[in-house]
């Protein structure tokens, strides 16, 4: 029997969701049907301590048994969206609904025009879900559906040359914070003005922080110049043998030059020496799949974003 949920409530309960996360991922077939431990990580170190994503206390909910087995996990990341991890014994309808009842009281925010709007990711095989959704009154929206890639690292890695003048190698010291993070900037904010950056690079000293962060998996390109000219961060889980690369960027001016794919080419032969047999990437957006497509090959689940609005109160007169 399951008992009501609570929220996240300690430091134990955290690591507690991160040894649950590593026993369902490998139920799974290793599929990111649910968050990879790494994904957990990088939302608290990242997500919430740089980005002010939430917490812990307020966007993560347990369900256990009398007898205290933890059986699944309400999360947010970002703010509105909703992610249920659920140990596959257990999933069923009832459970399913009382997640999606409890997003819907817990994890909502207020739209700019007014009322609400909420988000819950969902596997398009879960037919399951799917019709819960439904009858809860959310829509898919298939243009923000990410890609879960996925690839055997037994399979031959190819050996890509970068351009004349680049290098691929591990992120150096602190001294190259500032490089690395103008370069994600760039990468990920390429239609915002330069004055818009804050020139703070502190932010990259929490991600280093995270259990699973790994220095010699951490790759940039390095231009002729000298400068971060493109990056990925590679999280390897050696209970699990699996590693998730996540972020992958390139600086504008540096595209087109097979950086990335470079990147994460040497990445996967690092990863294997270290003993992973699996590799993973989401995207979400065309150029970031056709990208993940060349380098990870044809094997992808779809994760599905389900959107759910509710009006503005219009308050009259005389009932304020």
């Amino acid at each position: 029997m399951i008992l009501n949920p609570h929220a996240c409530q300690s430091e134990d309960d955290f690591w507690r969701i991160r040894s649950f996360l590593r026993q369902v991922f490998l139920l799974n077939g290793r599929r990111m049907l649910c968050w990879p431990v790494a994904r957990l990580d990088y939302w608290r170190w990242h997500g919430i301590m740089n980005l002010g994503d939430g917490s812990l206390e307020t966007g993560v909910y347990l369900w256990e048994t009398r007898d205290g087995e933890l059986v699944a996990v309400l999360n947010q990341e970002e703010y509105n969206h909703a992610f249920l991890q659920i140990h596959p014994v257990y999933k069923t309808a009832k459970l399913e609904e009382q997640m999606i009842a409890l997003a819907e009281e817990k994890l909502p925010v207020p739209r700019q025009r007014g009322g609400k709007v909420l988000w819950v990711w969902c596997d398009s095989t879960d037919n399951l879900r799917q019709g819960i959704l439904q009858k809860r009154g959310f829509a898919h929206k298939p243009e923000w559906d990410e890609h879960e890639w996925y690839r055997n690292l037994e399979l031959p890695i190819p050996d890509v040359q970068v351009k004349e003048g680049y290098i691929i190698r591990s992120l150096g010291d602190n001294s190259e914070l500032p490089s690395r993070s103008w370069a994600s900037w760039r990468a990920f904010h390429p239609d915002q003005p330069d004055e818009n950056y804050s020139g703070d690079h502190a932010w990259y000293l929490n991600i280093q922080h995270a259990p699973l962060y790994r220095r010699n998996l951490d790759l940039v390109a390095i231009a002729p110049s000298g400068e971060v000219a493109a990056f990925t961060t590679i999280w390897y889980d050696d209970v699990t043998r699996g590693g998730l690369f996540e972020p992958v960027g390139t600086v504008p001016e540096h595209q087109r030059r097979g950086l990335a794919r470079a990147l994460m080419y040497e990445g996967m032969r690092r990863l294997k020496m270290m003993g992973a047999d699996r590799v993973m990437v989401s995207g979400g957006s065309i150029p970031a799949n056709a990208l993940y497509q060349s380098v990870m090959g044809p094997d992808y689940d779809v994760f599905q974003a389900w959107e759910k609005r509710w009006p503005a109160v219009e308050i009259k007169p005389g009932n304020t």
